[in-house]
């Protein structure tokens, strides 16, 4: 039995998930946050995402200490506690995102930081780095991707601390890079209300009736 679970869902109506639970709602809406780095912000963009998508029953528990021993890298407490609610996850059936240990081990957040680690070093051999990662010493950690293969990154410089870490989108089999001045929670609650908008992701991105879905084994 896989920890699977999928919701269809609009803003302000009642759902069911498809193990039975049943969210009467509707809930209100809050107010839209500043696409900054302050903590209210980042807590407000959770809860932005719960109105979506309200968190399936089974919350995620990792040892994030050892995550981060295995990354050699503090992650970002707002990413901690996106996997905490929902996991390894797969939004509008476009957007996944990577989760350490993921049960579906496609997106397992530990094995995409190290392939991507070593790809983009071959990369920077034959193509010029955006100019966000001139800097010594920055570089990018990759935290969901998509179906057509887009990937998302954290941006990690120099002195700055992980809740400070903002997000890069690159397109596939391309050059093009964007850069976001939102957490990765802010980002995504952000790009699918519509209210961030990103000339690398699908136009059809995203759903006018949105999808969640959490990541089982496969």
């Amino acid at each position: 039995m896989t920890d699977e679970i999928r919701y269809e869902y609009k803003t302000m109506q009642t759902v069911r998930g498809t193990d039975g639970t049943r969210y009467d709602g509707p809930v209100p809406l809050l107010p839209r946050p500043r696409l900054d780095g302050n903590p209210a912000a980042v807590t407000d963009a959770l809860a932005r995402l719960l109105e979506i998508a309200p968190a399936p029953s089974r919350p995620r528990h990792k040892d994030w200490g050892e995550v981060e021993r295995t990354l050699a890298v503090e992650l970002p407490d707002d990413y901690k506690e996106l996997i905490g609610v929902y996991g390894g996850s797969n939004w509008d059936d476009y957007l996944y995102v990577l989760e350490p240990d993921c049960p579906n081990k496609h997106y397992d957040l530990l094995t995409w930081a190290r392939h991507h680690f070593e790809d983009l070093e071959d990369l920077w051999t034959v193509e010029k780095k955006p100019a966000e990662l001139e800097t010594e010493g920055s570089s990018v950690i990759p935290w969901a991707t998509t179906d057509n293969g887009e990937c998302l990154y954290w941006l990690v410089l120099p002195g700055l601390e992980p809740s400070e870490w903002t997000v890069m989108v690159n397109e596939v089999r391309g050059p093009r890079w964007e850069h976001h001045s939102a957490s990765c929670t802010q980002f995504l609650a952000s790009v699918l209300t519509g209210e961030l908008q990103s000339n690398i992701l699908s136009s059809l991105f995203p759903l006018a009736a949105h999808e969640f879905r959490r990541l089982g084994a496969v």
